[in-house]
């Protein structure tokens, strides 16, 4: 702990604003990664219940609450196309169409961070650098070549909050990457699901016509 603490001071200023974007990614990293762990579900098993509660058991409260136990995006944005049911499909297309976009940003919240903290820590581990340099110059320049210990020392210290930048920025963009990667995936889980949904619509609307019209016949 000693040694890091160290490390922290010889690195300068610029290490507090790369402290703060360390903890708020971590931060970040920690809770995406629990949301979207929470979020997941079996979609297969999913829609084959809400499939069953339409088309075998014609109940579509039932598949509500087949939605409200999964939760999660998908299981929303389904419910929110099963609250339509019964409106014309463009009404329905929009509902859909709006839960999905309230569910993706849910997904995508913090990500901003992430992405932020990639892109910036490293210019701030450079400028850390820059100024260390500068520091060293000057001391290149007042001392000469008497003491090229103290200016190597200078140096070395000025390449701390480059590393530390860089050690900031690749966790916090590998775990964007992975995040997009997972949120991608629900969202052609979602247009996956809101297909089949309007599917099983068309099947049922099918079925209670032809119904109606052989008990006409």
């Amino acid at each position: 702990m000693g040694d890091l603490v160290i490390f922290f001071q010889k690195g300068g200023v610029v290490m507090w604003p790369l402290l703060i974007f360390s903890l708020v990614a971590l931060t970040f990293l920690v809770e995406r990664g629990i949301a979207l762990r929470r979020a997941k579900i079996n979609v297969n098993e999913f829609l084959s219940k809400i499939r069953k509660a339409l088309l075998v058991n014609r109940d579509v409260r039932a598949a509500i609450k087949v939605c409200e136990e999964y939760k999660g995006p998908v299981a929303s944005v389904v419910k929110a196309a099963l609250l339509k049911y019964g409106h014309p499909k463009d009404e329905i297309e929009k509902g859909i169409e709006s839960a999905a976009v309230f569910e993706s940003g849910r997904l995508e919240r913090g990500l901003m961070v992430l992405s932020t903290t990639a892109n910036v820590a490293p210019m701030l581990g450079f400028l850390g650098t820059v100024a260390g340099m500068i520091q060293s110059f000057d001391t290149l320049a007042a001392q000469g070549l008497t003491n090229p210990g103290a200016v190597a020392a200078g140096i070395s210290v000025a390449l701390i909050t480059t590393a530390t930048g860089l050690t900031i920025a690749i966790p916090a963009q590998l775990g964007y990457n992975y995040f997009m990667s997972r949120i991608n995936k629900f969202m052609r889980d979602i247009e996956t699901s809101s297909n089949m949904l309007l599917e099983t619509f068309v099947e049922m609307d099918s079925d209670r016509y032809g119904r109606g019209g052989g008990a006409e016949a």
